[in-house]
């Protein structure tokens, strides 16, 4: 605008920018940087360090249409729990007890990617 100005200049660049590919893929982040990644600790003993994610989005079959994994850090073991998509934290955390606590004792950590 220091060196070229016209009514509406503001719109236009905006306007130009939305729909330039180049602009879009090299914006500058807004967000602070995550920082350094950190090594997880590794158990000696199974089932007290798990991770947990979901399979959303399947096929609905007696009433289910995801799928809750756990799997021991340790030794590679999973279980898998069927589940419907929209299930609340507390049936989750029911479902957890039910499959995975009641079976192995609760763990020291589990880790999520936290998706949707």
């Amino acid at each position: 605008m220091r060196n070229y100005w016209w009514p509406g200049i503001t719109k236009d660049v905006e306007k130009y920018v939305e729909g330039c590919d180049m602009c879009q893929r090299m914006k500058n982040r807004t967000e602070a940087s995550a920082g350094k990644l950190m090594v997880n600790k590794v158990s000696e003993k199974m089932w007290t360090y798990l991770t947990v994610d979901f399979i959303t989005k399947l096929l609905l079959v007696i009433g289910k249409n995801a799928i809750l994994i756990v799997c021991d850090r340790l030794s590679k073991i999973i279980h898998f729990v069927a589940i419907i998509e929209r299930t609340s934290a507390e049936r989750l955390a029911r479902l957890f007890r039910d499959n995975v606590w009641k079976l192995h004792g609760l763990p020291e950590s589990v880790i999520s990617d936290r998706g949707p």
